[in-house]
C-alpha cells in the first residue's frame, strides 16, 4: 500500500533529524568523557629556556623551578616549589633533625624544672637538702682528719726508735713502718682536700638551682629558663681510710 506523499515527507524529516541528534551525540561523547575522567588540576610554569608550559600534572621539566597550580576556572590553587637538590635536602633533614633534637631539650627542660618545683616546693626545703648534702661530705671530712691525728701520734714512735739508728741504716720493719705511715697521711690529706672541694661544688650547685627555683617560685614557665641545672650528685662518706 502506497503512504500519501505529506507522510512521507514528515518521516522523512523525523530520520533526517534522529540522524542529527545521534551525530551530535557522538562528537560531544569523547568531551563528556574527558571532563568525567580528566583532572580538573592545570599546572603552569616557565622553563630554563623561558618557554610557558601548561600541564594536567607537575611538568618534569620544571621540577627545579617554581609550579603553579591552577583550579579549572584558572584560579590559583598552590605554588608548587622547586624539588630540592641533594645538598638542599640534606640541609633540610639536618634543620629537621635541629628542630626535633631542641624540642627534645625543650621537654626535658620542662620535665627538670617540674621535678625541681615537686622537690622543692619553697625555699626552705631546698635549705633543709643542702644542709643534707653538706653534713654527709663535712661527715666525711672530719673521719679523714681524725685520721690523719691517728696516723701522726702512730708515727711519733716510729720516729723516737729511729733516732737510736741516726747515721745508720734503720731496720726493714721499721722502714716498712714508717713508710706505710707516710702513704697513708698523703693518701687521708688529699681525701681531705678533695672532701673540700666537694663542699665548695655542692654549694655552687645549690647556688644555681636555688636561684633557678626563685624564678619558677615567681611564676616563671617550666623550660622557660634555658638549659635546666645539673643535679647534686649523691654525696656521701668517702672512701674508708687506708692504712
Amino acid at each position: 500500500m502506497r503512504m500519501p506523499p505529506g507522510r512521507t515527507h514528515c518521516s522523512r524529516l523525523a530520520g533526517v533529524r534522529a540522524a542529527a541528534t545521534a551525530f551530535a551525540i557522538a562528537l560531544t561523547a569523547p568531551a563528556a568523557t574527558h571532563g568525567a575522567t580528566g583532572s580538573n588540576q592545570i599546572y603552569t610554569c616557565t622553563d630554563a629556556t623561558g618557554r610557558k608550559l601548561t600541564s594536567d600534572r607537575p611538568i618534569d621539566a620544571c621540577t627545579s623551578r617554581e609550579q603553579r597550580e591552577l583550579n579549572a576556572d584558572g584560579s590559583l590553587r598552590r605554588i608548587v616549589p622547586p624539588t630540592p637538590t641533594s645538598d638542599e635536602r640534606a640541609e633540610i633533614e639536618a634543620r629537621e633533625r635541629e628542630a626535633v633534637a631542641e624540642r627534645a631539650r625543650r621537654q626535658e627542660a620542662i620535665r627538670r624544672d617540674r621535678n625541681l618545683l615537686a622537690r622543692f616546693p619553697d625555699e626552705a626545703a631546698h635549705r633543709k637538702a643542702r644542709a643534707a648534702a653538706l653534713d654527709d661530705v663535712r661527715k666525711a671530712l672530719r673521719l679523714s682528719e681524725e685520721r690523719v691525728a691517728l696516723l701522726t701520734a702512730e708515727r711519733k714512735p716510729l720516729l723516737d726508735e729511729a733516732e737510736f739508728y741516726v747515721g745508720k741504716p734503720l731496720p726493714g720493719k721499721l722502714r716498712s713502718q714508717l713508710d706505710a705511715n707516710d702513704a697513708s697521711t698523703e693518701a687521708q690529706r688529699t681525701l681531705g682536700q678533695n672532701q673540700q672541694l666537694e663542699i665548695v661544688r655542692v654549694n655552687r650547685l645549690y647556688d644555681a638551682e636555688l636561684e633557678r627555683l626563685r624564678k619558677l617560685w615567681a611564676g616563671a614557665q617550666p623550660g622557660s629558663l634555658g638549659g635546666p641545672v645539673g643535679p647534686v650528685a649523691a654525696t656521701g662518706p668517702a672512701s674508708s681510710a687506708r692504712k
